[in-house]
């Protein structure tokens, strides 16, 4: 799929920009100058990626940026790869400066593929701790784009191994977190979820007389809750438990979240989301 996407003279190691704006538009400019047969203008690329950051920014954390847009303009997509040694301070959910980033452009009518490529990048990353490292330490566009497809055949090559999986279940009254949980789960390879809109017990016990005056004293907000059911490999259980409970906070000392893990027999089929 990436080989595709991305050429050597798409990767640019060590950057010298040093704002979020001023990346923006070095990002655009290379990019409209390596696509020319496209023709399609720097101002274009530039209005299409701010835009999308002003919906929030592409900064997902652990020193990674994915900036994207779908432009009307193009007919084909393209991944541009930058990295940076000192970081810059991209608005990044964890509040961190950003090292590495991918600017994905494309057909806004691509959009199934565009989240395809972009669960792949997150997974990549998540998946392969030494990456980031080792894109960092690229002197030259060459081996920056080398280092980025060895990762990316190394990652298939993985994926397509026989993994055990269990039927993950998160039943969640939080509702406030339901984004961010689904985020994490691409994040970790989930590629399809069901999600269910779910009524707790209370709901139905206000009913009873005996527990009438107890159950009033309850947030309805409490009665109704999400019920998230997938699929996750077995070698990454545990890491998908720490990662919902990094999100919601310590489930063996709170209330509104229960995970529940369980053996699989047998499946058949799939719940992919692209």
């Amino acid at each position: 799929m990436f080989q595709e996407l991305i050429r050597y003279q798409y990767c640019f190691p060590d950057i010298k920009e040093s704002g979020k704006t001023e990346l923006l538009r070095r990002m655009a400019e290379l990019a409209a100058k390596f696509i020319q047969k496209e023709e399609i203008k720097e101002n274009v690329i530039y209005n299409a990626i701010l835009e999308r950051e002003k919906q929030g920014s592409t900064g997902f954390g652990r020193g990674v940026a994915i900036p994207h847009a779908g432009l009307k303009e193009l007919k084909h997509t393209y991944l541009f790869v930058f990295t940076s040694r000192k970081g810059i301070d991209f608005d990044a959910v964890d509040h961190k400066k950003v090292q590495l980033f991918f600017m994905l452009i494309g057909p806004e009518n691509a959009a199934d593929r565009h989240i395809k490529i972009l669960a792949t990048l997150a997974r990549m990353l998540n998946s392969q701790p030494l990456l980031k490292r080792e894109l960092l330490q690229c002197n030259s566009a060459g081996s920056l784009y080398e280092v980025f497809i060895r990762s990316y055949d190394r990652h298939e090559t993985d994926k397509n191994k026989l993994t055990r999986m269990k039927l993950l279940t998160i039943i969640l009254y939080m509702q406030e977190y339901l984004h961010d949980i689904l985020q994490f789960l691409i994040e970790e390879g989930v590629e399809g979820a069901t999600i269910l809109d779910s009524t707790g017990m209370a709901e139905y016990i206000s009913n009873i007389p005996i527990f009438m005056s107890f159950v009033n004293f309850l947030n309805e907000d409490r009665y109704h809750s999400k019920t998230i059911i997938a699929l996750i490999p077995e070698t990454r259980e545990q890491a998908i438990v720490e990662g919902i409970e990094m999100i919601v906070g310590n489930l063996d000392k709170m209330d509104g979240a229960m995970i529940m893990i369980q053996d699989v027999s047998f499946y058949k089929g799939s719940m992919k989301m692209y």
